[in-house]
């Protein structure tokens, strides 16, 4: 069988790489800047990232202005499954995609005014259509993230159409496959498909 979807990932002012795909990267990379209490982003992009693509754990993609090539914000994916309890012996799992790493970098949004809404703009152009490419090659219903709980990062993800489990869900969640370095974070997901064959409860 011969697969044959398509995906174009270009925009017209930027363009998004995979991490591995340019010379330039290293330098772009180490540069990177991330906002205030995202330093573990910032880590994770200079430290871990390169690691995580070899290993196979996830793939890291740069967003880059294409005219300037300088570089605007990142993001990873990986696979996932979402466990949730049908009643006290019995649980389901989702298959998902994990946006597992999003920043922008602060240097390119104070010199830039294109960035202004960089974060939903690359959502919407370049991380739906990858997610929903694999989405047709690979079963997959939901898309999360671990996001850090701030009022303000959690009201842009529902901005962008996330949204948390009830408080059962969300701790059965937790004890099963929370990443430790995500302790603090806030589960939030959204359906891949446009309607929902499954519908937890939801706050």
């Amino acid at each position: 069988m011969i697969l044959s979807a398509q995906l174009s990932v270009d925009s017209g002012d930027f363009v998004v790489e995979h991490l591995t795909d340019s010379e330039e990267d290293h330098n772009l990379i180490m540069g990177f800047v991330a906002g205030k209490g995202a330093d573990g982003l910032e880590g994770y992009l200079k430290s871990c990232a390169l690691d995580d693509e070899i290993s196979g754990e996830s793939r890291t993609y740069l967003v880059k202005d294409s005219v300037s090539r300088a570089l605007a914000c990142y993001f990873s994916l990986r696979t996932c499954l979402v466990p949730l309890a049908l009643d006290s012996e019995t649980f389901v799992t989702m298959p998902a995609i994990e946006l597992s790493n999003f920043a922008v970098n602060e240097q390119y949004r104070r010199t830039q005014k294109k960035a202004r809404k960089i974060g939903a703009y690359v959502f919407l152009e370049f991380i739906i259509p990858i997610v929903r490419h694999v989405a047709d090659i690979v079963g997959s219903k939901w898309l999360c993230v671990y996001s850090l709980p701030e009022p303000g990062l959690m009201k842009h993800y529902k901005s962008l159409g996330f949204r948390s489990l009830a408080p059962d869900d969300e701790a059965f969640v937790y004890s099963h496959v929370k990443p430790k370095y995500d302790t603090d974070c806030i589960f939030m997901y959204q359906s891949i498909e446009k309607s929902e064959m499954f519908h937890p409860t939801q706050t």
